[in-house]
């Protein structure tokens, strides 16, 4: 039996001559993958963030009560800003913008005028007074038999107590005092000093005030403001405040009140004679 070679038969040589094919890899993907034919949402667009312009408010209130008196039958307030003192009225129009809208009994109101914004300051239970209605009558008395006016009321006095000479470097205390025949309730002063010659070293409240409200403020380019209230009291000779100052060269030097309200127990102006500043000769 004879063995078949590749000759014989022609026709398979034409396979083996073809390139081998190589076999189809693994799919990437489904080939059927579903599809859904509703478009898909829009995104809004952000919308560019619109800056908000701030509202202007009124800069802090510069102003604070340092009391409170009734004149001519009308409530003044007695208003300190900083080292300065000032008596105001109902419509009055302060520096800053600012006008006294209505003076209350326990408060006060300050309009600023460029916004329209209204600022209470509240009145301290040592300041509230029950001033008089202008408008009310007077209540009817029975007749009585004509008796001799009083006699009007002195001014208060006021006088320093200090040394007249010092030496440059030693403290010493200077006192002011007052005699009043009214009952004295509140004190707003402001007090000027000579910077150059002169160092405060604090204030305290004299034995008219003790026990009562006190509070003080040094500038000390050269004056020092002081609010002193209490129960009120007949003041004979009586110490309103003592300051005590260092003397920083020789030379004459004075301390004297700049400005000044009494108010007394009824919350009434209390008339004074104005001082003499007080005078001291510093020495090496």
């Amino acid at each position: 039996m004879q063995t078949a070679k590749a000759d014989d038969h022609p026709g398979d040589s034409r396979w083996t001559a073809l390139p081998r094919r190589e076999t189809i890899g693994k799919p990437g993907g489904e080939l059927f993958s579903p599809h859904g034919w509703t478009p898909a949402p829009v995104q809004a667009q952000a919308q560019p963030t619109r800056e908000v312009a701030a509202k202007p408010v009124a800069p802090p209130v510069p102003y604070r009560i340092a009391g409170k008196v009734v004149h001519e039958g009308k409530a003044e307030i007695v208003l300190a800003k900083g080292d300065a003192v000032l008596t105001v009225r109902e419509g009055d129009t302060l520096d800053d913008g600012y006008r006294v809208e209505a003076i209350k009994r326990d408060h006060v109101v300050l309009l600023y005028v460029p916004l329209g914004v209204r600022e209470k300051l509240p009145l301290g239970s040592t300041f509230i007074i029950d001033e008089p209605l202008a408008d009310a009558a007077p209540a009817a008395t029975p007749v009585q038999q004509a008796s001799a006016p009083a006699a009007p009321l002195r001014p208060a006095q006021l006088r320093w107590d200090g040394p007249e000479r010092v030496k440059a470097g030693d403290a010493f205390n200077v006192a002011l005092k007052v005699t009043s025949g009214q009952a004295l309730r509140a004190v707003p002063l402001q007090l000027s000093f000579d910077a150059a010659l002169l160092e405060p070293l604090g204030v305290r409240p004299g034995g008219l005030f003790a026990g009562g409200l006190f509070s003080y403020r040094i500038n000390p380019a050269g004056s020092i403001f002081v609010g002193a209230s209490g129960k009120g009291a007949v003041a004979a000779d009586a110490d309103i405040l003592v300051v005590t100052f260092k003397p920083l060269r020789a030379g004459e030097t004075e301390l004297r009140i700049s400005s000044m309200h009494l108010q007394s127990a009824a919350g009434s102006a209390i008339a004074h004679d104005e001082p003499a500043a007080f005078r001291t000769a510093i020495t090496q």
